[in-house]
C-alpha cells in the first residue's frame, strides 16, 4: 500500500507546482496601420505589479518603431495607444520615432486575461518580405521580452517567426 501512495503524493506535488507556474504569452499582431503587442497571462493567478521591457533591437528585420511623420520610420506611423488593460509608459512620456526599445509598467493581468497596446512598427532591411512598413512575423524573430516581476525576478524570452514569445515568471 505504502508504494501506491507514493506516487499519488508525488504527483500531486508535481500537479501543484505547474499550476503555481505563471506564463505570459506575447503576441505580435501586424495590422496596418497600427501594429499591436498582447500580453496574455495563460496563467491561473493574477499578476501584479509587472515591468515589461521590449527591446526590438536584435530582431532579424532591425525593426523600429514609427511614431511620427518625420524621422527613421517609412510612410504610415503611430504613436503608443494603450488598447487593453492598466499599462503605462515608463521609459519616456512617449516612444521616439526609431526607437527600438520601451518599457511598460503594468498594473495587474487578471488569470487568462490580457492587456494590449498598439504602435508602428517598421523595418529597415534593404530588402524585406512585406517592404519596410508592414513586420511579417519571422522579421520581429530575436526581438526580446523582458518582464520583472513584484518581486524584482526577472524573466526573459526571444520572439519567435511566428511573432509570439512565452515568458516563463515564477510562481504566483
Amino acid at each position: 500500500m505504502l508504494n501506491v501512495r507514493l506516487p499519488i503524493v508525488a504527483s500531486v506535488w508535481l500537479l501543484a507546482g505547474q499550476l503555481a507556474h505563471a506564463n505570459v504569452e506575447v503576441t505580435f499582431v501586424e495590422s496596418a496601420p497600427k501594429d499591436r503587442f498582447i500580453l496574455h497571462n495563460t496563467s491561473q493567478c493574477a499578476l501584479n505589479d509587472l515591468t515589461v521591457h521590449l527591446d526590438l533591437s536584435n530582431s532579424v528585420g532591425r525593426l523600429i518603431f514609427d511614431t511620427t511623420a518625420t524621422g527613421a520610420g517609412v510612410e504610415v506611423f503611430q504613436p503608443f495607444e494603450v488598447k487593453k488593460g492598466n499599462l503605462k509608459l515608463i521609459s519616456a512620456s512617449d516612444v521616439k520615432d526609431g526607437d527600438s526599445t520601451l518599457s511598460l509598467s503594468i498594473e495587474n493581468i487578471a488569470a487568462n486575461d490580457s492587456v494590449s497596446f498598439t504602435i508602428d512598427v517598421d523595418d529597415t532591411l534593404t530588402q524585406s518580405e512585406l517592404g519596410n512598413i508592414r513586420v511579417s512575423g519571422s522579421e520581429i524573430s530575436n526581438a526580446l521580452i523582458k518582464i520583472t516581476t513584484k518581486g524584482q525576478q526577472t524573466s526573459v524570452a526571444m520572439f519567435d517567426n511566428k511573432g509570439k514569445a512565452l515568458v516563463s515568471l515564477p510562481s504566483c
